[in-house]
């Protein structure tokens, strides 16, 4: 047994996977653009992390553009069997690496036929449609158009299933009648906490909850009382936070990111720390629910 297996399954559509996988958005250059400084540190980050039994990892062909998942490709094709590897579309990168939308028939169609050459696949595992009405947080708007044209590339068998990315519970709400949801990708740790009845919502539902920005993302999760925990416990503050992720909801996958083998390792280690019910109470200060 790894020590990732101690971290408990859940199901993402008809795969069921270890609930502490990994990211690879970090692999690409600074600002998630360009090449890393470092190819043979990235093709050893995701060989570990394969090696110390993750099993789900996620990607987007527009981190880079292409970059992570040409890595992908060259550090694990020929894939294991039980490597579930979970993309992006509804984005591209502007020429100064800025974030823009990409929704058009076109747009999509291009972006899962890139993951799918780029990977090596013949059909992507699942697809996350990334809603970029806000780049930075989910904002209100129909979700029917893209969705759909997503839902027609699934029927022609380039996908087996789809997620959903930055989005309201009213957008669920109306994805889910447009086709099967079998996960969500949103903003969500220790301290910014606005899909908590969110995220138990879709754990009576069966639906997956994918936090991005685990340990904060560019600006790193800082508590005094996170600090305090991780320090009785013998910890670092980023596995107590990923710790607490676990204990969160049993539908909470992990995807916490790195281009470090070191603390790659350490990540994973959170699988066993147990945090004892004071230790709950306490963290629960850090993060007011919204």
């Amino acid at each position: 047994m790894s020590i990732i297996d101690q971290a408990g399954t859940c199901a993402v559509g008809h795969r069921t996977v270890k609930r502490l996988g990994y990211g690879a958005m970090q692999l690409a250059g600074p600002g998630v653009f360009g090449p890393p400084k470092d190819k043979a540190a990235a093709l050893a980050v995701l060989r570990e992390a394969v090696a110390a039994g993750v099993d789900h990892i996620d990607t987007s062909d527009f981190y880079g553009p292409h970059i992570t998942n040409q890595l992908i490709r060259e550090a694990l094709a020929p894939y294991p069997d039980d490597l579930l590897i979970v993309t992006k579309i509804g984005a591209r990168r502007g020429d100064d690496a800025s974030w823009l939308p990409a929704y058009s028939a076109r747009e999509l169609t291009q972006a899962v036929h890139d993951n799918l050459r780029n990977l090596g696949r013949d059909v992507l595992d699942v697809v996350n449609l990334r809603i970029m009405f806000d780049t930075h947080s989910p904002a209100e708007g129909s979700i029917e158009e893209p969705l759909s044209i997503l839902a027609e590339l699934q029927r022609q068998g380039l996908v087996r299933h789809i997620g959903l990315s930055n989005v309201t519970p009213t957008q669920i709400a109306q994805g889910r009648g447009i086709c099967d949801i079998v996960c969500v990708q949103n903003l969500y740790n220790l301290a910014h906490r606005a899909d908590d009845a969110l995220i138990d919502d879709l754990a009576r539902a069966g639906i997956a909850y994918v936090p991005f920005f685990p340990l904060g993302g560019f600006s790193p999760l800082q508590s005094s009382i996170l600090s305090d925990v991780a320090h009785r416990l013998d910890a670092t503050p980023m596995q107590v936070a990923l710790a607490w992720l676990l204990r969160r909801a049993p539908n909470i996958l992990l995807i916490p990111g790195t281009s470090s083998v070191a603390h790659l390792r350490e990540n994973l280690a959170a699988a066993r720390l147990q945090l004892p019910a004071d230790a709950m109470h306490a963290l629960e200060r850090v993060g007011a629910p919204a």
